[in-house]
C-alpha cells in the first residue's frame, strides 16, 4: 500500500508496474486534454483562472486569434466566440482534433509551423491569446494585433516540473534553469512595442500518484524528457514505481505566469 510501512510484495509490485506502464504507454496522447490523469495525478491551478478570464475577453472581441491552440479544448471552452475567430496549430493530430471541435463554433483552424511569420496581415486581431506556447514570437504578436488590441497568455515558467525532469536527465544547466523567465517575457514584449499591463507568476504543487501518470505525462509533454520512451527508461521507471509505492506520491512543482500586453493606439494626426 502506498506510503505504508508494511513490506511490499515484490512480485505483486512488479505486476502492478507492468499493468500501469502498459496502459499508459498505449493510450492516445493527442490533443491537450489531460482528463486521463484524473485520479492518477493532481496539479494546483493558478489563482487567476486563465480559461475563465480568456472567455471574458473573447466575449468582448470582434476578431481573435488563438496561437498554438493544441486540440482546441481551451478555446472551445469559451461560451461565446468573436465573429472572426482563428486558431493556429502545427501538429497534424491536433489540427484534426481542433478542427472537429472548433469548426462547428464558426472558428477557422489554420496549419502553421509555429515559426515566424504568422500567416495573417498586419493589424488584424483585437485579441490574441495563447495558453502554454512553446515560444512567444513577440514581434509577430505585435504585428498582427490591431492598435489598442490585447495579447493575453498563460505560459510555462522557469524550472517547471524540474524535479521529474532531473530524475530522468540529471541536474540541468544554469541556462536551462533560467529559461522562460517572466521578467524576460516582459522585456521581450516591451522591445516589440507592447505595453505590459499585467504580469503574475506562481509555483504550483504537482503530485504523480502512480507510475502510469508519469509515463503518460512524459509521452504527452514531449519537451520534458526529449525522446522519452518506456523502453529507454525502464530502470528509472521501475525505481520510481518502487519509490511511489513505498513513500507516496512523487511531488514536483509547475511554474506558470500570466502576461497581458496591449498594442498602443496610433497617435492621431492633426489636420493641417
Amino acid at each position: 500500500m502506498t506510503g505504508s510501512s508494511t513490506p511490499l510484495d515484490p512480485s505483486a509490485s512488479d505486476a502492478r508496474f507492468d499493468a500501469l506502464v502498459a496502459e499508459a504507454d498505449a493510450v492516445s496522447v493527442e490533443g491537450w486534454d489531460f482528463s486521463w490523469l484524473d485520479g492518477r495525478a493532481t496539479e494546483q491551478r493558478p489563482s487567476w483562472g486563465y480559461a475563465r478570464a480568456m472567455a471574458g475577453r473573447m466575449a468582448r472581441a470582434e476578431a481573435a486569434l488563438d496561437i498554438q491552440t493544441g486540440g482546441g479544448e481551451v478555446l472551445a471552452s469559451a461560451p461565446a466566440l468573436p465573429p472572426l475567430t482563428v486558431a493556429t496549430e502545427s501538429w497534424p493530430p491536433n489540427l484534426a482534433r481542433a478542427t472537429a471541435l472548433l469548426r462547428p463554433r464558426g472558428a477557422v483552424v489554420v496549419a502553421d509551423s509555429d515559426e515566424p511569420p504568422l500567416p495573417f496581415a498586419d493589424d488584424t486581431f483585437d485579441l490574441v491569446v495563447s495558453r502554454h506556447p512553446v515560444t512567444a514570437w513577440w514581434d509577430e504578436i505585435a504585428r498582427v494585433l490591431a492598435p489598442g488590441g490585447t495579447y493575453f497568455s498563460q505560459q510555462v515558467g522557469p524550472e517547471s516540473v524540474f524535479e521529474l525532469v532531473e530524475y530522468f536527465l540529471g541536474p540541468r544547466s544554469a541556462e536551462e534553469c533560467g529559461a522562460r523567465d517572466p521578467q524576460r517575457a516582459r522585456e521581450d514584449a516591451e522591445a516589440a512595442g507592447l505595453e505590459v499591463t499585467d504580469l503574475r507568476a506562481e509555483r504550483l504543487r504537482v503530485e504523480f500518484l502512480d507510475i502510469g501518470s508519469v509515463v503518460y505525462f512524459l509521452r504527452k509533454v514531449i519537451w520534458m524528457v526529449p525522446g522519452f520512451t518506456v523502453g529507454d527508461h525502464l530502470p528509472q521507471l521501475r525505481s520510481l514505481h518502487r519509490q511511489i509505492e513505498e513513500e507516496g506520491p512523487f511531488v514536483a512543482h509547475s511554474a506558470r505566469f500570466l502576461i497581458e500586453a496591449r498594442k498602443p493606439r496610433r497617435a492621431s494626426t492633426a489636420l493641417r
